[in-house]
């Protein structure tokens, strides 16, 4: 049996997509039990808010879903009538499931396809700088503060303020629905601006680590024209994040939920939020599943795009290797120095306020007393923000180093760890801290706990590529025939090279990290007002947006700042894909 899986190792890769697979639905399918609560009742209430949760009621309504018989009973039946192309009848309302959600399936489709337009139009313009630095011989790293800034936009934020001002103020674009292309402009806008932010500045730093290698001088000495350095460049660093593009797009279509929400769209992530809260159990299994389906086939083909961009150069273990750079100049410095003073000097002005007194106005603008003005309750928004700082950043970088963890982890053993990343992935924070809060109730906690079982996976990822890709060298390549043992080769070789862009890549998705617990808290399924933390007062103003903007301005231009410090700070570090220690 060993012998067969070493001989095929693609066994090892399907069998742990499929048991992945596997775990989750039957997962899912014990939601209902998972709280302790009676099922019956939360079925009821979706049914019908007016009728009284009789016991006769509920007594029927079990009798007729059969939820006697126990999770795994049902997960039977369920599972054999899919084997047989029937997914159920929906708890709610009763009409067959899956002809509903490959509706939904195709709306959510159409809008990624948008989504990932828009995207990469944002991360190509986002390289230029890079492109240009690296072809005129200069350190090719850029600050990256644009993309920065759009990755820590909060989609349901930028959803919301172009539904106002685009669609509700100038009349350019219909509000909500979907009923033609002209409606997926503005959701497309609002989920691609941020992802294209990421994909930029993951594109960005592998390219300004590749125009460090020594042949992009040869070719320059040899007259090879810019352009086709520039193509060149972008095909030596594609492969090391193209799991990453497969990700955001799986991402895209899964973590949808806030903008289809936003702009009414039937897509699939509302109505599998939807299905998780009512406890619609058909429902939520076609809906998971269909998006553990896509997400698989996006990873399979994201290999498969690696390994034709790479070609026969991992086969021989030929790839270039890059010379490892030095830390920054004192100027890098600057950056990330004026963030923290910013941090700093928000906590000192707001530490001595009172977040939870309601003395001014309500939404009373900014003033000499409420430098940032006040919510809708009349609390003061430089005390909420400032008393933020503990509670937001610390649970999101405490979330980030557990990512960074389980992504290094799992990412050196990448045939075993392809199920668990691309189904990870795909599984939307929101049905993560739904069950959390099934098992452990709402808390801070346990909304930390569902992001983190659910944001490693992109990290994973990307160490899996860089390490395959340095493992192709020619100098690790050769280390075990010069007596070289495995061990050595992954602490000497591989995690250098690996633990530097994979760190910047957990900062980068620190703003995201913070916004997913945020929204866990909105749903009540995170931390609880009045509780003065970030993503919560920015769910609190969100109503408010278009009549008094400081209610979500304050905690929006902090997230930024954490964002702008976390990945500037990251580029301090030297950095290489060398697969040699950088230093």
């Amino acid at each position: 049996m060993i012998a067969t899986l070493q001989r095929w190792p693609g066994l090892i890769t399907a069998g742990s997509r499929v048991l992945t697979t596997a775990a989750v639905i039957v997962l899912i399918g014990a939601l209902p039990w998972l709280s302790g609560a009676d099922p019956a009742r939360t079925i009821l209430r979706a049914r019908s808010a007016e009728q009284e949760a009789t016991p006769e009621a509920l007594e029927a309504i079990r009798t007729q879903l059969g939820l006697d018989a126990g999770p795994v009973t049902m997960f039977g039946r369920w599972l054999a009538g899919l084997l047989r192309g029937d997914a159920g009848l929906s708890w709610v309302s009763g009409r067959p499931v899956l002809p509903g959600m490959l509706t939904a399936l195709g709306v959510s489709l159409t809008l990624m396809v948008f989504a990932a337009l828009v995207a990469l139009v944002v991360a190509g313009l986002m390289c230029i700088p890079t492109i240009r630095r690296g072809l005129a011989g200069k350190d090719a790293r850029t600050s990256g503060m644009g993309a920065v800034a759009l990755t820590a936009l909060p989609e349901f934020l930028l959803a919301t303020a172009l539904l106002v001002v685009v669609a509700v103020g100038l009349g350019w674009l219909p509000p909500y629905g979907w009923e033609g292309l002209q409606y997926a402009i503005l959701p497309a806008l609002a989920m691609g601006l941020p992802a294209g932010g990421l994909m930029g500045r993951l594109l960005a730093d592998g390219l300004a680590t590749t125009f460090a290698e020594p042949w992009v001088v040869t070719w320059q000495v040899a007259g090879y024209s810019s352009a086709a350095i520039v193509l060149a460049a972008v095909r030596r660093t594609v492969p090391s994040i193209t799991s990453q593009l497969a990700l955001t797009l799986v991402g895209l279509l899964g973590g949808a939920v806030a903008v289809e929400r936003v702009f009414a769209i039937p897509g699939l992530g509302r109505a599998t939020l939807g299905a998780a809260v009512a406890q619609d159990l058909p429902t939520l299994q076609v809906g998971i599943l269909l998006l553990m389906v896509i997400a698989l086939l996006l990873g399979g083909a994201g290999a498969l795009a690696r390994r034709w961009l790479l070609g026969p150069a991992l086969a021989a273990g030929q790839l270039p290797a890059s010379a490892p750079r030095t830390a920054s100049g004192r100027t890098a410095w600057i950056v990330p120095g004026v963030m923290t003073a910013l941090l700093i000097g928000l906590v000192i002005a707001g530490i001595s306020r009172d977040p939870y007194a309601s003395t001014l106005p309500r939404l009373a603008p900014p003033s000499a007393a409420a430098p940032l003005g006040a919510d809708a309750s009349g609390r003061d928004l430089l005390a909420r923000v400032s008393h933020g700082v503990v509670t937001t950043v610390t649970a999101a970088l405490v979330v980030v180093f557990v990512c960074l963890l389980i992504g290094l982890v799992v990412g050196l053993v990448p045939r075993i760890g392809a199920g668990p990343i691309e189904v990870t992935n795909a599984m939307p924070p929101v049905i993560a801290g739904l069950l959390v809060a099934a098992v452990a109730g709402g808390s801070l906690v346990g909304a930390a706990i569902a992001v983190a079982l659910t944001c490693w996976a992109p990290l994973a990822a990307h160490t899996a590529a860089l390490a395959e890709e340095t493992r192709g060298q020619p100098h690790v390549r050769i280390a075990p025939v010069l007596g070289v043992g495995a061990a050595s080769v992954l602490l000497s070789y591989v995690l250098p090279a690996v633990l530097g862009p994979v760190t910047r890549h957990a900062m980068l998705r620190l703003p995201g990290i913070a916004l997913a617990i945020a929204g866990l808290g909105f749903l009540g399924l995170g931390p609880q007002p009045p509780q003065p933390e970030w993503g919560l007062i920015l769910g609190e103003g969100m109503p408010y947006v278009e009549r008094a903007p400081w209610a979500v301005l304050a905690p929006t231009l902090a997230l930024i700042a954490l964002s702008v410090l976390a990945v500037s700070a990251a580029n301090l570090a030297p950095r290489g894909r060398a697969g040699q220690p950088s230093g």
